[in-house]
């Protein structure tokens, strides 16, 4: 998939807790030069090396594409994120405390800058272009190692000064707490791809190649396997209802490496959301369409704004479409924070 054609060409820099993506989006909305490295870490300057790498990254699009100059960038990253600041506030994995992304990133490439979240920018560009389009109370999830979400209400994104969307530390019911207890744990550590592997390996002493692995067991007629992956459904549903009650969501999008479930997934949790709610509306449920560079796209949405308040309109791509999250490895959004 590329974007819409707009006036001038866009850098796009999707950074994730493992790697970053890359692109040039020219002017006829092509994405160019797609690059995809491994993410630098270093204690000492986390952020720093990273816009390092960007600008690196930068510069070799700029020589193998001389004659598309960029006119703006748009870099996203995890974590949470005051995009009108311009300020990485925090990042537990990647490490950066209240760093100035925009002005130091403006620095370096020499033309604005749009920062954003990395979930919220994909959301975004899945919410105009992908299943939830016509809906405008929709929150997006990522499920991957780790969970994280994007909120719209009556068609705007919800921020908060970036505090918004951390489902993945949203309290649900502790399924290891015992009969009758009242214990909870966060959503991230029973419902995402990473907490399936991780519950299913400590109570089996068997290790598994990620949550798809627990749902092929699970499917075999493994006890447990069925158990684990059932707690995440009902972790994931309980978490779903509170948005309906609370926000009113109309639209439930679940991306992430999670999400490559399918129906295995959705048709249960449909299930368990219906079960639990009463007089309340019923969300539409639904699977991401748009894929792991839906970041990519929407650092170029990001972008483009700079220059023009026009809206973009989606176009057919121009190279191979991206290849599935694998659920053992997914979650550089979900997980990354």
């Amino acid at each position: 998939m590329v974007l819409g054609a707009a006036e001038a060409a866009v850098l796009a820099f999707d950074v994730g807790g493992t790697d970053i993506k890359a692109g040039l989006v020219d002017a006829a909305g092509q994405v160019l030069g797609m690059r995809r490295v491994p993410t630098p870490l270093d204690a000492a300057r986390p952020a720093e090396a990273i816009l390092d790498r960007l600008a690196e990254l930068a510069g070799e699009l700029a020589a193998e594409f001389p004659d598309i100059p960029a006119r703006a960038a748009g870099v996203i990253v995890p974590g949470i994120v005051d995009s009108i600041a311009g300020i990485g506030i925090y990042s537990a994995n990647l490490g950066w405390r209240n760093f100035p992304f925009t002005a130091e990133a403006e620095k370096r490439f020499g033309v604005p800058v749009a920062f954003n979240h990395d979930v919220r920018s994909a959301a975004a560009v899945e919410h105009q272009f992908g299943g939830s389009k016509d809906f405008d109370d929709v929150v997006v999830m990522v499920v991957g190692t780790g969970i994280a979400a994007a909120v719209f209400s009556g068609g705007e994104a919800v921020t908060a000064g970036g505090f918004a969307g951390e489902l993945g530390h949203a309290l649900v019911p502790d399924p290891d707490a015992g009969q009758g207890s009242n214990g909870a744990t966060i959503l991230e550590a029973v419902g995402s791809a990473g907490a399936i592997a991780k519950r299913y390996s400590a109570k089996s002493g068997t290790a598994v190649d990620g949550a798809r692995d627990v749902l092929a067991r699970a499917t075999s007629g493994d006890e447990l396997a069925a158990r684990i992956w059932a707690d995440a459904v009902d972790a994931l549903a309980f978490t779903i209802c509170q948005c309906v009650n609370i926000i009113g969501t109309e639209a439930v999008v679940i991306g992430g490496g999670l999400a490559e479930a399918g129906d295995d997934l959705l048709e249960p949790l449909r299930a368990r959301v219906n079960g639990i709610l009463d007089f309340q509306r019923r969300p539409l449920i639904m699977q991401a369409q748009l894929g792991q560079d839906a970041g990519l796209l929407g650092a170029a949405l990001n972008a483009r704004r700079l220059l023009s308040p026009a809206q973009p309109t989606p176009a057919q791509p121009n190279s191979a479409q991206p290849k599935p999250l694998n659920t053992a490895t997914a979650g550089s959004r979900g997980g990354a924070r």
